[in-house]
């Protein structure tokens, strides 16, 4: 089942990418403030991730859904 964590923008280089389904800096997507973006990942949870929350599909395409993940227009 594939799980999903938002990590605030400082602490991108924790990212070890060989753990997660996004390939690299370029591949990760930020919200609007450029202040949190996340990784997917299936399986158990890399252990860099630590403590931090982690959202199935459903509740994580609610977060993302919102208005501070998508542009206005």
């Amino acid at each position: 089942m594939r799980k999903y964590v938002l990590i605030d923008s400082g602490y991108v280089g924790i990212i070890d990418f060989n753990k997660v389904l996004e390939t690299s800096l370029n591949t990760l997507r930020y919200n609007n403030a450029n202040s949190q973006t996340f990784v997917k990942y299936e399986g158990t949870k890399p252990s860099f991730l630590g403590n931090r929350t982690e959202y199935n599909q459903e509740d994580f395409l609610e977060i993302i859904r919102g208005e501070d993940w998508n542009p206005e227009d």
